[in-house]
């Protein structure tokens, strides 16, 4: 059988089963306004099995997407708020002894569900090492034994800027375990203009459940079956690696500027996600256009930049946009 009949047959597939992504838009636009660019990642991350940080000034409605995302899915949800004084054990729980049994008992803590939302995950300072077990191995230890995280597992954070009060950098280690970085801006004044109605008149619609935990489990395996061709792999590898070696790309000049380059975990990610995106597009094959969509996304947060950088006022962003101009497009 030919390449491009299996292709064929595979975007007839996937136009029928990603009927559900459209199902998904639009019990969340039944709560969030405008905002397409954060529901389309949040869906990414749900098909490709990534976790999500969220980032944006305090009300913009990230709690809310993911509390509706989660009312959508059905699961067990849980929401955990982040404080300077949360501990360890709040999060993946702690042997409890009885002295009626005379010995210790496992209280699970809030982790074990299928949809954690981390509330201002930047506010906790001593419990994000934690996470990392939980995010890559979704599994967590409690005493001697080793306890695995349902099935699907998925953390959603959000984050208040850094330089409001009260906030702590993340650890790099756990920036890399999380699949997207995305950055939330305001809504136009339409939409807030429709914000400002349905808050003031309380005319919320109530979301339904349309997609079922063993759905979800199935539609990630068809997103993995997603056409990607060697063009479009080799292409996100000259982005990982332009990150990292800058002047084989022909850009000297951000040697200076970054400190250390998107990891191993970016590739993968790259191409999980552009293989999502294709999918909500309703595609059944990877355009370079998909890996440029989402490229800001998975790299941001990846890409660490000097002190001289900050200097001459550059970001991640500015990098990855100069990266993304510099790089051959197959």
């Amino acid at each position: 059988m030919s390449l491009s009949i299996d292709i064929a047959q595979l975007n007839e597939k996937i136009q029928h089963e990603s009927i559900v992504v459209v199902n998904l838009l639009n019990e969340i636009s039944k709560v969030i306004v405008g905002q397409q660019q954060m529901t389309e990642r949040l869906l990414i991350g749900l098909l490709s099995n990534g976790h999500i940080l969220l980032e944006g000034v305090p009300g913009l409605a990230k709690t809310l997407a993911i509390k509706t995302l989660s009312q959508a899915v059905q699961g067990q949800f849980s929401r955990i708020q982040f404080t300077p004084d949360l501990l360890p054990a709040d999060l993946i729980g702690t042997m409890i002894y009885s002295p009626n049994e005379g010995k210790f008992n496992v209280k699970k803590g809030p982790v074990f569900a299928n949809f954690i939302l981390a509330d201002e995950i930047n506010r906790a300072g001593k419990v994000q090492s934690a996470l990392l077990e939980a995010m890559q191995e979704r599994q967590v230890t409690i005493g001697a034994n080793t306890y695995l995280l349902p099935e699907p597992f998925l953390v959603l954070a959000t984050q208040n800027p850094l330089e409001q009060e009260g906030t702590y950098p993340l650890p790099e280690a756990q920036l890399d375990r999380f699949m997207l970085k995305v950055v939330i801006s305001y809504p136009t004044k339409d939409e807030e203009q429709q914000i400002l109605r349905r808050n003031v008149n309380n005319t919320f619609e109530r979301v339904q459940n349309v997609l079922q935990p063993e759905q979800l489990l199935a539609l990630r395996e068809t997103v993995r079956q997603v056409y990607m061709d060697e063009k479009i792999e080799r292409y996100i590898l000259d982005i990982v690696f332009a990150s990292r070696h800058p002047a084989d790309y022909r850009l000297p000049r951000l040697s200076n500027y970054i400190r250390y380059g998107a990891s191993p975990r970016a590739s993968i990610n790259l191409a999980l996600a552009a293989k999502a995106y294709a999918f909500i597009k309703r595609r059944g094959f990877v355009i370079p256009e998909d890996v440029r969509a989402i490229a800001p996304d998975v790299l941001r947060h990846r890409i660490g930049i000097t002190y001289e950088a900050e200097a001459d006022n550059l970001t991640a962003e500015n990098i990855i946009t100069d990266i993304l101009n510099a790089v051959e497009v197959p």
